[in-house]
């Protein structure tokens, strides 16, 4: 499996962004896709995921509120929809394919990530 993340960039704080994984090769439809980050100089930290048949999502409690996210089957796609940015959101993104989990150590499969930066 190949994950490609897109759609990182820079924004002011209380812009929205949306950043979309690319999924290749043998896919599992039961795995789910999730979204870690890692900011400078700190661990990397769940973000959200969804289940492979696109029911079941899962948020970052302190991020609730401001995260959508979504699957285009279709186009094998996972989307990471935010909005109301704030500088401490910016990170490295990273997409993963595992087991439906907060736990970074259940995704066997990563993507290189994209940077978010919000400047206040």
């Amino acid at each position: 499996v190949q994950l490609q993340a897109s759609g990182g960039g820079t924004v002011q704080a209380g812009d929205s962004l949306r950043l979309a994984c690319a999924l290749s090769g043998r896919i599992s439809t039961w795995d789910a896709t999730a979204w870690f980050r890692q900011a400078p100089g700190k661990e990397r930290e769940f973000v959200a995921t969804i289940s492979g048949p696109g029911s079941g999502v899962w948020y970052r409690d302190s991020m609730r509120g401001r995260l959508t996210i979504s699957r285009d089957k279709a186009k094998n796609t996972v989307y990471l929809q935010m909005k109301d940015l704030k500088p401490e959101d910016t990170a490295i993104y990273y997409c993963a394919q595992g087991r439906y989990s907060d736990s970074e150590s259940l995704y066997d499969f990563w993507g290189e990530g994209t940077q978010v930066t919000v400047s206040s």
